[in-house]
């Protein structure tokens, strides 16, 4: 995610449950996210979150070692309890 410059301008725009903001006159595919609505429920926020992290550890060789491990206690707790 971004952050907010102080004494910049901003837009903000909304789509599907996500506010995003890029800079005034910057090009659109810079936007970030800085909010999300949870009254559409936590769903939309938790596939997107996670899209997001998986995309990015695709080129982030710390992030995908730290998505392995989190795959991997997700199975084995899934198994001990099932």
């Amino acid at each position: 995610m971004g952050s907010l410059k102080p004494g910049a301008t901003y837009i903000y725009e909304r789509a599907d449950g996500v506010t995003y903001a890029r800079e005034f006159g910057a090009d659109p595919s810079t936007r970030f996210p800085i909010g999300w609505d949870y009254e559409q429920g936590d769903n939309i926020f938790n596939s997107r979150f996670w899209a997001d992290i998986l995309k990015q550890a695709e080129t982030n060789p710390a992030l995908q070692t730290a998505v392995d491990r989190v795959i991997m206690i997700y199975k084995l707790s899934k198994e001990k309890y099932e």
